[in-house]
């Protein structure tokens, strides 16, 4: 979905960092409520059989001492010794000792804290003075079993993983429906009636979809009733005009002739109007789409515009086939070349046409007065313009843009005027390859 952040992408953001916090919130509470008391009830336990095993070593009798020892490194992997050098203090930092540290510290009411020698193995020795003495036991690091096991480490990964795929199933599983949705009203806007979905699944999703097959019927229905109303009402004013011109044409040989040519005038332009209104109404049928050279039908308007006093250069510059609707390109690209001859002022009419992999771009350029950047949205409203007397003299009929907008979205094709540098005014057509 599109460079704006996609609702697929925020959806699953917004699962998965829900997940993750939750993943980290339990965690944690398992860390605070369970691991960590449990290490501290092992780490008690721990210095109660240090301090036991060092106070009963110094209340045996000499004679039995070595027997102790042996059974002690047997039975607990310690290993005991009597007085001797003070070792240095660890330099590592480990939880679980400094969790004993405290732990000795209460039982013996002396400062104690665990140091490490490393030779072939590393061991942990606790200095504990009792009896007048101070007596080294230790153990090794083995014992303990420190290091994290494999297994909670592989759990923490399979569920983070599982927490990201979950997210992401979360999220196709919500945007997919309306991505379908959201294509299948682009194809409605461009007068394409989609297939009706399927009324089926969960509530939410269900009610939508049948409210949106309704809405699609009846978008629909008013286009075609539209279309209709244009050539019904086009052609049943052509009756009427055509009795005005025949009684303006019996008039008496007295008559005013400036009336007269002003009643003629009238009823042209009445004419013209309806000409509009039935070309829109022919022009918003659905065409079928079929192969057209795009150089060869704009050299074909440019010499028409040519062969009627206008001023149009177009140069072409290959073969430019492309699958479009010819007939509503035809109308399109005939309503921006006269838009351009009409408000000229007299001066040359430039067509380009530019290739790329997936587009082709046809611009029309005039170097006449130019466009208010505010307006050059709005002249393509039905009846808009710029002129205010709203003469055809001086402006069209309002129709010729907003019959080029109109044709140009039902065909999926992108149309829009933009100010040019130096003056004047550019209309950009842009027709996707297909």
């Amino acid at each position: 979905m599109a460079a704006l952040h996609s609702l697929f992408r925020s959806t699953a953001t917004t699962v998965a960092t829900a997940l993750l916090i939750f993943q980290l919130v339990l965690i944690a509470a398992t860390v605070n409520y369970v691991m960590l008391p449990m290490a501290k009830r092992s780490a008690e336990d721990l210095a109660a059989l240090l301090v036991l095993s060092a106070q009963t070593w110094v209340e045996l009798p000499p004679e039995t001492r070595e027997d102790f020892e042996f059974e002690l490194a047997q039975k607990h992997q310690f290993m005991l010794f009597h007085d001797g050098i003070s070792l240095p203090p660890r330099d590592h930092i480990y939880p679980y000792l400094t969790l004993l540290d405290s732990a000795l510290t209460t039982r013996t009411g002396q400062p104690i804290a665990i140091k490490m020698t490393e030779f072939d193995t590393t061991w942990f020795w606790a200095e504990i003075h009792t009896g007048g003495r101070m007596i080294r036991i230790g153990f090794p690091k083995e014992r303990l079993n420190m290091d994290p096991p494999k297994m909670l480490v592989l759990a923490l990964l399979a569920t983070v993983i599982l927490t990201l795929f979950t997210a992401l199933i979360l999220a196709r599983r919500i945007t997919r429906p309306l991505a379908h949705f959201s294509r299948a009203a682009q194809r409605i806007g461009e007068g394409n009636l989609p297939e009706s979905f399927p009324e089926t699944g969960i509530k939410e999703l269900s009610g939508l979809a049948t409210t949106f097959n309704q809405m699609a019927v009846q978008v629909r229905e008013l286009l075609a009733n539209r279309t209709t109303m244009l050539a019904g009402i086009s052609h049943d004013l052509r009756t009427p005009l055509a009795r005005m011109r025949l009684a303006i044409e019996m008039l008496p040989e007295g008559t005013d002739q400036k009336l007269v040519a002003r009643l003629q005038h009238d009823v042209d332009e009445m004419n013209q109007l309806i000409g509009e209104f039935l070309a829109l109404s022919r022009d918003l049928q659905k065409e079928t789409p079929q192969q057209t050279d795009i150089d060869e039908l704009l050299q074909e308007l440019a010499n028409n515009a040519g062969e009627a006093g206008a001023r149009v250069e177009f140069e072409p510059v290959g073969n430019a086939p492309c699958n479009v609707g010819a007939l509503s390109l035809r109308r399109v690209l005939t309503n921006l070349i006269s838009n351009a001859v009409r408000y000229g002022d007299n001066g040359t009419v430039t067509i380009t046409r530019e290739i790329g992999e997936k587009e082709i771009v046809i611009r029309v350029m005039d170097r006449g007065p130019g466009i208010p950047v505010q307006e050059l949205e709005n002249v393509f409203h039905p009846f808009y313009r710029l002129e205010a007397s709203r003469s055809n003299t001086t402006g069209g009929s309002g129709l010729g843009l907003a019959i080029a907008r109109q044709l140009a979205d039902s065909n999926g094709w992108k149309i829009e005027l933009l100010a040019r540098p130096g003056g004047g005014t550019e209309a950009k057509l842009t027709l996707p390859q297909t």
